[in-house]
């Protein structure tokens, strides 16, 4: 399904003593660029809010008057798309994923929107998609019913749309506090997601969308390392990475390299083992 991103990247943030949050950094990322990174799928993204440095190009607007409230940033982010449905994200969201966006999405069914709900069942409106036209719809009655839309409470917005639920504790998780920058902080560096994390975040600083296969290459790198000697773990990853991008990268290419240089490792070491 079509859909368009607004991603609301204003406010005060006072709980935070006015840093600039989305710019604070989780995972070495800014969190802008984390929730950008989910929502790559948006035919056209758009972010409200003063303008910064972004990892990818995107739309900029600013709501009316600056400062006035989500309501009026949604408002003014609607007004730049163009697409059937329209992802609703704040910018402080360092776990939303694709695959979350992509739930979303898909999970508009016959409803007007759908939005997650967090650890103690909370709706995030702040992390939803819905569709555009009921959307539009309920800013024009909030705007000719109270004169504007500044300072109006986001759950005017949504309190006349039929709305459908995901519950999802980890991606509707944001960062209001510093406890909660530090929370994000500890979860991404946890055994079980610390390599995801940085292999994110590689690929994010160095311009890469790529598939990775990690399980082969962690596999690759254990057998170079036994089956030769340690320092050959780093270095022949390194050289699978170089063959696969003169073969014009992609997956296929790396796939191709990986299992070339695994069964080199794998005759390496039945060699080695046949002459000890």
């Amino acid at each position: 399904m079509t859909f368009d991103a607004v991603i609301l990247a204003g406010g005060a943030a006072r709980r935070l003593g006015g840093a600039d949050k989305p710019a604070l950094r989780v995972g070495a990322r800014p969190l802008l660029d984390r929730v950008l990174g989910a929502c790559q799928g948006a035919g056209r993204t758009v972010v409200v809010g003063p303008r910064r440095p972004t990892a990818r190009s995107v739309d900029w607007t600013r709501e009316e008057p600056p400062g006035g409230g989500p309501v009026a940033a949604v408002d003014a982010g609607v007004r730049r798309t163009t697409a059937p449905v329209v992802l609703v994200l704040s910018a402080d969201l360092p776990f939303l994923t694709g695959d979350t966006v992509g739930a979303l999405v898909q999970g508009l069914g016959q409803a007007e929107g759908v939005l997650l709900t967090d650890s103690g069942g909370r709706e995030q409106p702040l992390v939803a998609a819905y569709r555009a036209e009921p959307l539009r719809r309920e800013i024009a009655l909030l705007a000719a019913e109270h004169g504007g839309l500044a300072g109006l409470p986001l759950r005017l917005l949504t309190a006349e749309l039929t709305l459908a639920r995901l519950h999802h504790p980890t991606a509707s998780f944001d960062c209001d506090t510093w406890e909660d920058i530090t929370t994000a902080r500890a979860r991404i560096r946890e055994h079980g997601h610390v390599l995801d994390e940085w292999i994110a975040a590689v690929k994010a600083e160095l311009g890469i969308d790529l598939d990775v296969d990690v399980s082969a290459l962690l596999d690759l790198a254990r057998d170079a390392a036994h089956g030769v000697a340690r320092p050959a773990a780093p270095l022949t990853t390194f050289l699978v990475g170089y063959a696969a991008a003169q073969q014009g990268g992609g997956p296929e290419a790396l796939a191709a390299a990986t299992g070339k240089a695994a069964a080199l490792a794998a005759r390496w070491a039945e060699e080695a083992e046949s002459t000890g």
